[in-house]
């Protein structure tokens, strides 16, 4: 789903960007130019950066068990 119309950008690109490292919305705002323009994407990005984080941590707690 599109994210970013100005941008094209989509949920997947964002939830990519995230697992690759990108911990915060200004470094994903770096790498694909998100919310540079009317900036409505910005609050469901910033969502989506702690969904993921959010899971990351669950696998993390995952297999320390």
């Amino acid at each position: 789903m599109y994210v970013c119309i100005c941008r094209q950008i989509t949920d997947s690109q964002i939830r990519q960007r995230c697992q690759d490292g990108v911990t915060t919305f200004s470094e994903l705002r770096a790498e694909l130019g998100l919310a540079s323009d009317c900036g409505r994407c910005g609050r469901y990005a910033r969502e989506l950066i702690a969904e993921v984080a959010s899971a990351d941590q669950c696998r993390a707690m995952t297999y320390a068990a």
